[in-house]
């Protein structure tokens, strides 16, 4: 989406990346599969991501404490910044998306995204 592609130029991630680091500061630190899940990522797709994430120093990364075979990923403090920064540029274009659709529009734009996600379509 061009309007994220350019709030992100200067920042040097991607889409994906934006989307990950924005799942983590939402949702905390989660286990690969989750943040997969939530990110809208395949799993493949993920562990590539998150490897140039962890060293651009905007993730960690770690084994599950209960269960070695889980990794864990959390957002660094670098990481955090990224969103804090652009938090009012992304506001600004989701206020912009809603204006152009409407309301209405743009809540059954979420519903229908939300059907893509495997843990809510049957919500």
């Amino acid at each position: 989406m061009p309007p994220i592609r350019e709030m992100l130029a200067e920042t040097g991630i991607t889409e994906q990346q934006w989307r990950v680091l924005r799942v983590l500061a939402e949702h905390g630190p989660q286990s690969s599969s989750t943040l997969a899940s939530r990110a809208s990522l395949l799993f493949p797709s993920l562990t590539r991501i998150a490897q140039t994430m962890h060293a651009k120093g905007l993730i960690t990364l770690s084994r599950d404490e209960e269960d070695r075979r889980r990794q864990m990923i959390s957002i660094t403090d670098e990481g955090q910044k990224i969103i804090d920064d652009k938090a009012d540029q992304a506001a600004e274009i989701v206020a912009d998306l809603k204006q152009r659709l409407g309301e209405k529009r743009y809540e059954t734009l979420l519903d229908t995204l939300a059907l893509l996600d495997p843990n809510t379509a049957d919500e």
